[in-house]
C-alpha cells in the first residue's frame, strides 16, 4: 500500500512538473498570433475608442496584431460570458469596466459569469468620467432648474442609459433629487445618445468622449459631471454635489481581464507593457483628450479594486432602490 501511494505522488510530481513546463513554454513563446480583445460595447463607445488608441501601440509592443471584437448586449453580459469561458492562454482577453464587474452582480438576476472567479486580472487603464447631459429644447441651464422643472412635471422627464454607469447615474439622481425619471435602456451608448439629441429621451449620463462632441456642436447642453469633484477633463462643469444632488459620487473605470487560469508569466508580460503604454506622458495626454484620466497598477492591485468596486456598487445599486432585472 505504501508503495503505491508512493507511486501515485511520483506520478503526481511528474505531472505538475510537465504542466509546470508546459506554462513556461508557452510563456516564453507568446506572443504568437493575433490576440483579440473583446469589448462589452458597441464601436463609438468611450471604452472602444479609449481601447483601439492602446491596442495600436499594445500591437507595436508585443509585435501580433489586436483585433478589436465588439460584443454588445445584455449589459456586457454577453461580452463577459465570452471571455469567461475562453482558453486562458492570453489571446482573448476582455476590456471591460465596473458595467461587467461592479454592477451586474447587483442588476442582474441571472448572471452567467462570476466578476472574480472567472477572471484573471491583467491591468487597470483608468477612469472614464461621466456627464449629465440634456435636449437642449429641456427648459434647464443648471441642475437646480432641472430637477425644479422635474418636480413641477412628474413623469415628463425621461433618462437614457447605454451601461451601468449610466443605468445608475440616472436612477441615484431621481432618487437622491426626489424626482418621478422614466428610464429608456440601450444596448450601448451611441444609440441612446442619438435618442437624446432627437428629442426622444431627455436626458443622459454619458461618458466625456461621447457626449462632448455634440455639446460643442450644441446638440446637447452639458450641465454636471458624475465624480465628487470637478473633472480637469471638462473644469467649466460643476459636480452633481456642487450642483445641489447630495451623495453623488459615480465614475467608471476601466480595465484588462483574461478568463481564469492564465499563466503568470503572461500577465506580467501583458501588465508590463500595458503600464509603460498608459504611464507615457503624450499617451496620456492623447488618452485624456478622448475623456479618460489614464494610470495604471499592478494585477493584484486591479484584483483588490474590483473586491472593493463590488462592495461600492451593491450600496449605490440598493441606495438608488433598483432591482433586479
Amino acid at each position: 500500500m505504501l508503495s503505491s501511494l508512493i507511486r501515485a505522488l511520483r506520478t503526481a510530481g511528474a505531472a505538475a512538473l510537465c504542466l509546470a513546463a508546459a506554462s513556461a513554454a508557452q510563456a516564453d513563446t507568446y506572443p504568437s498570433r493575433n490576440i483579440t480583445l473583446v469589448l462589452p460595447f458597441a464601436a463609438g463607445s468611450g471604452t472602444d475608442t479609449t481601447t483601439r488608441l492602446i491596442s495600436q501601440h499594445l500591437s507595436q509592443a508585443l509585435g501580433v496584431g489586436i483585433v478589436i471584437e465588439n460584443k454588445a448586449g445584455a449589459n456586457g453580459m454577453i461580452a463577459a460570458t465570452y471571455v469567461a469561458r475562453a482558453a486562458p492562454d492570453g489571446y482573448t482577453l476582455l476590456v471591460t469596466t465596473n458595467t461587467t464587474h461592479s454592477a451586474n452582480p447587483y442588476l442582474l438576476k441571472n448572471l452567467t459569469y462570476d466578476p472574480v472567479k472567472d477572471f484573471t486580472p491583467i491591468a487597470r487603464t483608468g477612469d472614464l468620467p461621466f456627464m449629465l447631459v440634456i435636449h437642449p429644447e429641456v427648459p434647464a441651464k443648471t441642475v437646480g432648474e432641472l430637477v425644479a422643472y422635474g418636480k413641477a412635471n412628474p413623469g415628463k422627464l425621461s433618462y437614457a442609459s447605454g451601461s451601468s454607469s449610466a443605468i445608475v447615474s440616472g436612477a441615484t439622481f431621481a432618487h437622491n433629487a426626489g424626482l418621478d425619471l422614466l428610464h429608456v435602456p440601450y444596448k450601448s451608448s451611441p444609440p441612446a445618445l442619438n435618442d437624446v439629441m432627437g428629442g426622444r429621451v431627455s436626458m443622459m449620463f454619458v461618458d466625456i468622449l461621447t457626449g462632448l462632441p455634440h455639446v460643442q456642436g450644441n446638440a446637447l447642453r452639458a450641465l454636471a459631471v458624475t465624480t465628487k469633484d470637478r473633472s480637469s477633463l471638462v473644469p467649466t462643469l460643476p459636480s452633481m454635489q456642487e450642483a445641489g444632488v447630495p451623495d453623488f459620487d459615480i465614475s467608471s473605470w476601466q480595465g484588462y481581464f483574461g478568463p481564469a487560469g492564465m499563466p503568470k508569466e503572461i500577465v506580467t508580460r501583458l501588465n508590463a507593457e500595458i503600464r509603460k503604454i498608459v504611464e507615457k506622458p503624450e499617451i496620456k495626454a492623447q488618452l485624456a483628450t478622448l475623456g479618460m484620466d489614464a494610470f495604471s497598477g499592478t494585477p493584484e492591485q486591479l484584483g483588490t479594486f474590483v473586491n472593493e468596486q463590488l462592495v461600492l456598487w451593491e450600496r449605490l445599486i440598493r441606495e438608488a432602490g433598483i432591482e433586479k432585472q
